[in-house]
């Protein structure tokens, strides 16, 4: 019998699922086998009523959570007014799929990968508009929750925490990857001295980014869910915040120089932050329709009540935190396979972050 992600046995698995979910199970289909093995599940009615998330071994480092408090975390929001997956199995032990596992059910829509466009459907400048209208307000309502449900399920991670805990992640993957990174760790010093002073507590998700929310409608579009909840905490809203606005392209954004990575990493890297330099993280930010950050900003305060204040700090910490996340990233291709591009990632994000500290990215 075929195997689903590392030799998992099909018939094994649907017969299970067929059982637990009370149901019968037509087929299984990997969607994806990188952080998390995801796999699609198919029933008579729908070709993929369910998705099945078990962790690999990356999953389970910080600043993850564990599949159990994500299974939490998912089930306290369905009390909520957040558009997400319905939690409907966990397994602790390892005996169908290799390890612990969780299935929810299935949501049609699409998510904006970094570096891409919208759906073609929504390339106008009023979907664009609407886009930007509904990643803030659903981010503002998830910054809002009330977050008694979520105490004792999520760590509770003030800013500076994190970046401490963030600078011994980075520690640990260029122990392996034998890369000293100065850019990156003075953002990471100026982080340390420069923390806001009385931090926010609320729901955070964490890794909030368009490449993990989902957008439906076939001409006005609609948000079909977040996704991906493995890094919720609680902590200080803004960073959720600045996390977004990093990925944000407005007129007049510092375009850091790529001169000192050409040689160093293969020329499909490269070409990959050509373009993101020149168009954003997030490109379609930039195009007609799309408002800028102070417009992003604006809305977020006045659904939430919360002032931006610290800016710099913000998104100097999000480009701190996901350049760390890429270093990670890179040690582990490495180890698995001797190569990986995702070195010049880490190197760009850290200049973005030391554009940041320095002045000459505004927020």
């Amino acid at each position: 019998m075929d195997g689903v992600g590392h030799g998992v046995d099909r018939a094994e698995l649907a017969a299970y699922l067929s059982t637990e979910l009370d149901v019968e199970v037509t087929d299984t289909e990997v969607l994806s086998d990188k952080l998390n093995l995801i796999v699609a599940i198919s029933t008579p009615d729908d070709e993929r009523a369910y998705v099945l998330h078990r962790p690999n071994g990356l999953r389970k480092t910080d600043p993850f959570n564990d599949l159990e408090q994500e299974y939490r975390v998912l089930q306290r929001l369905q009390d909520a007014a957040i558009p997400t997956q319905t939690p409907v199995l966990f397994r602790e032990d390892d005996s169908i799929v290799g390890d612990a596992f969780v299935v929810t059910t299935h949501l049609d829509g699409e998510p904006i990968p970094l570096g891409t466009d919208l759906p073609e459907r929504f390339r106008d400048p009023g979907a664009r508009s609407r886009v930007a209208r509904l990643l803030t307000d659903t981010l503002a309502d998830i910054n809002t929750l009330d977050v008694e449900p979520f105490e004792g399920v999520c760590e509770r991670k003030p800013p500076l925490e994190q970046v401490v805990r963030a600078a011994d992640r980075l520690d640990a993957a260029t122990d392996v990857t034998g890369r000293d990174l100065p850019t990156l760790r003075s953002v990471g010093d100026w982080l340390r001295e420069n923390p806001p002073s009385e931090p926010v507590t609320a729901l955070v998700h964490g890794d909030y980014r368009p490449g993990n929310v989902l957008f439906a409608g076939t001409e006005d579009p609609q948000l079909a869910g977040g996704l991906d909840w493995e890094t919720a905490t609680l902590g200080d809203p803004r960073t959720d915040l600045g996390y977004l606005l990093l990925r944000w392209r407005d007129d007049g954004d510092p375009t850091p120089s790529l001169d000192a990575l050409e040689g160093s990493y293969s020329r499909d890297a490269m070409r990959g932050l050509e373009a993101v330099n020149g168009s954003g993280l997030c490109p379609f930010s930039a195009k007609p329709g799309g408002p800028d950050r102070r417009e992003l900003v604006a809305r977020w305060e006045e659904r939430t009540g919360i002032p931006f204040e610290h800016e710099r700090f913000f998104l100097a910490h999000a480009a701190f935190g996901l350049a760390t996340v890429w270093e990670d990233l890179y040690r582990h291709r490495l180890d698995a396979s001797g190569e990986s591009g995702k070195g010049a990632w880490t190197e760009y994000v850290a200049r973005l972050g030391a554009s940041i500290v320095d002045g000459e990215f505004d927020p």
